[in-house]
């Protein structure tokens, strides 16, 4: 895919997303932010922080227990790692998956810009299969789908928190900036 056409595929997303946010029923917002609602804060796309990358699987796949914003326990498989490069620095990530069956990946991380431009506890990127694997076996990560729990936008939602694993010393410009109505 090309740069012009993969920059209208993440505008497209992100319009559908907030068409999503203010209308839809099953919306995390409450209906006073709908009303002020105008759309979600983004970086701009920027195809330096999409990679394809080989997911390093875990020979041995370790269980995570991690805490969620309501104080309950969530556990995790840590199924593989993603290693890339970002301003000079090597960056890790895990990808987890809660059952060995599932055909996605789920990325939680923090980076420097958490608690800053973006949400503090972190934000998210889920790879699917169908939509995230090339040919040549290797994973889209691209952070300018990153986007925030639905807790940043609600209390009645609980969303796992970031194992340090996650936490990025790197800036992440990219994908979904802090929520404001």
């Amino acid at each position: 895919m090309n740069e012009s056409m993969w920059q209208k595929q993440i505008l497209g997303e992100r319009a559908q997303k907030d068409e999503f946010f203010k209308m839809h029923p099953q919306s995390p917002l409450s209906f006073d932010d709908r009303r002020e609602f105008n759309g979600l804060n983004y970086f701009p796309p920027e195809p330096n922080f999409r990679y394809e990358l080989p997911l390093n699987e875990h020979s041995r796949k370790s269980v995570l227990t991690i805490e969620d914003t309501q104080g309950k326990e969530r556990r995790l498989l840590r199924w593989g790692e993603f290693r890339f490069i970002v301003d000079n620095t090597e960056c890790i990530l895990q990808a987890y998956k809660s059952y060995p069956q599932e055909n996605s990946l789920f990325i939680p991380f923090r980076d420097a810009t958490s608690g800053k431009e973006t949400y503090g506890a972190g934000r998210y990127l889920d790879l699917d299969e169908d939509q995230h694997l090339t040919p040549q076996r290797n994973w889209i990560l691209d952070f300018n789908q990153a986007y925030n729990p639905w807790c940043a936008y609600s209390a009645q939602y609980a969303c796992p928190f970031v194992a340090p694993e996650n936490w990025l010393k790197v800036s992440i410009f990219a994908g979904e900036k802090n929520f404001r109505v």
